[in-house]
């Protein structure tokens, strides 16, 4: 009974520590959302969320390489749209460009990479509640 009641604090545990870096990391990425000059095209911050995905060209989001630049590249964030009743189903546009790679401010250049890890965070936890959801719609068949 004990290794139960143990598990349930450790679930609990991780459960809160989830909810508070998810909470700090919405605070870090609204800024981000500024100063990286998103909120020009995306007037409003949670809008950034009805993209299906938001990439990058010109530096590496890989974690063994983080950050590299992509010589030659250009650095630019571009966002996925997804419709459904179009004839082209996927749109890609441009949310911010900022030109040769190379040339981009270093600690500029991170402030990005940072906005698109961050908001793929909390895509994935968006994405989560998405499944979670959906899986009130079947059946309960497990006895856990």
């Amino acid at each position: 009974m004990s290794s139960a009641l143990d598990r349930l604090k450790n679930l609990t545990n991780k459960i809160s520590s989830y909810e508070l870096a998810r909470k700090q990391n919405m605070s870090s990425l609204k800024t981000l959302y500024r100063e990286i000059g998103i909120d020009k095209k995306v007037e409003d911050f949670e809008d950034i969320f009805r993209f299906k995905a938001i990439n990058l060209s010109g530096a590496s989001l890989l974690e063994e390489s983080l950050g590299e630049i992509k010589e030659g590249k250009y650095l630019q964030i571009l966002a996925i749209s997804y419709d459904k009743n179009a004839k082209v189903k996927s749109k890609n546009s441009s949310l911010a460009y900022f030109g040769r790679v190379e040339n981009v401010d270093k600690e500029f250049k991170d402030k990005v990479v940072e906005f698109i890890i961050r908001y793929r965070f909390e895509k994935s936890f968006i994405t989560l509640e998405h499944y979670y959801d959906m899986l009130d719609g079947f059946k309960q068949i497990d006895n856990v």
